[in-house]
Parts: C-alpha cells; sequence; structure tokens
C-alpha cells in the first residue's frame, strides 16, 4: 500500500475545499461603532426623564390607546435625545441651536402624522406650542437642579455618612493601641 493520495484524489480533494474557502471569504457587513466619547442616549437619564414627562402629559391631553402611546413614548424619546445633544452642542449659538430644534420638532410633526388620528393630529397641532414650552420648562428646571446641586456639592463638601464623620485634618493626638495581643491569634 502507498501512503500518497494520487494525482486524482488530490485534484478532486482541491476542487471540494474551494468552495468552502471562498464561502469563508465573503464580506460580512460593517458594524457601526459607538462613539465611545459621546453619552449614549439609552443611559442618559435627563433625556429619558424629559421624554417621558412630555410624552405622559401628550398621553393624557390626547387620548391616546396603547399602540399610540407606545409609538409617541418612542418617537419622544428619539427626539429628546436630539434635543438635548443639540442644545449641548449648541449652548452658546442661539440662531443655530433654535434652527436644529425647528427641524427635530418638525421631523416629530411628521412621525405623530402617521401615528395620530386626524382629530388628535389636529389637536396635536394646535397645542404643539404648549407642549414645546411644558418641555422646555422641564429641561431649564432640571438644568437648574443640576446646577444647583454641583454648588453645593462644592460649597458644602463634607460626606453625608451614617456616622455623621467628617473629612479633616488629621487630629494631632497620636493613637494608640490597647495593651495586648489583639491579633488573629489572641486568645
Amino acid at each position: 500500500m502507498n501512503n500518497r493520495l494520487s494525482s486524482g484524489a488530490l485534484a478532486c480533494l482541491l476542487a471540494l475545499a474551494a468552495p468552502a474557502a471562498w464561502a469563508q471569504q465573503v464580506a460580512l457587513p460593517p458594524v457601526a461603532v459607538q462613539d465611545k466619547t459621546q453619552p449614549s442616549p439609552r443611559l442618559n437619564p435627563d433625556a429619558t426623564n424629559r421624554a417621558e414627562r412630555l410624552s405622559d402629559y401628550m398621553v393624557r391631553d390626547l387620548r391616546l390607546n396603547g399602540y399610540q402611546a407606545a409609538r409617541l413614548r418612542a418617537i419622544n424619546a428619539e427626539k429628546t435625545t436630539k434635543l438635548e445633544e443639540a442644545e449641548r452642542r449648541n449652548a452658546k449659538n442661539a440662531a443655530a441651536l433654535d434652527q436644529q430644534r425647528n427641524g427635530i420638532l418638525h421631523e416629530r410633526d411628521q412621525e405623530l402624522k402617521a401615528v395620530l388620528s386626524t382629530d388628535q393630529y389636529s389637536s396635536y397641532y394646535d397645542a404643539r406650542g404648549r407642549y414645546n414650552k411644558a418641555d422646555r420648562d422641564f429641561a431649564s428646571a432640571a438644568t437648574q437642579a443640576a446646577t444647583q446641586a454641583l454648588v453645593k456639592s462644592v460649597q458644602d463638601p463634607a460626606p453625608e455618612r451614617a456616622n455623621n464623620a467628617t473629612i479633616g485634618p488629621a487630629s494631632s493626638k497620636a493613637t494608640t493601641r490597647p495593651a495586648g495581643n489583639l491579633g488573629r491569634n489572641a486568645r
């Protein structure tokens, strides 16, 4: 018996292996990489709270059913995240912020047109100024609360602990150890 493969068997083996090798080289779709320097919209509690509060107000006011409420919450979550990003990016440029805000609110109007009934959309459209004012008021109140908390933490850095311990300079008294062996092996 000969341990070598015949040239015909070798050609057959290579012919079968070629499609398998080609299948392994098929390009996969590119993976979207998240920018780690930007906050994740899903993890931004301010945007989530802001969207939930606005959604609750709109659901009650427009008397939405379950499906409409769920779609409205998703739309508001997306648009509020975009608004917060635009507000953060254009904090010093009011004209650019107004332009982006109007664009985002127009997107929301178009998406809600597909979700709401004609009467509900008419009521929404008439009350848009009220909804936008409520949203801006909530956002400014949240910003003011965060600013006040920051100022308080800088002015009063003492930690709040159950035992009322504070951080301060070390006392001048030397700490002494009690007499005797109080180690692990003490009896």
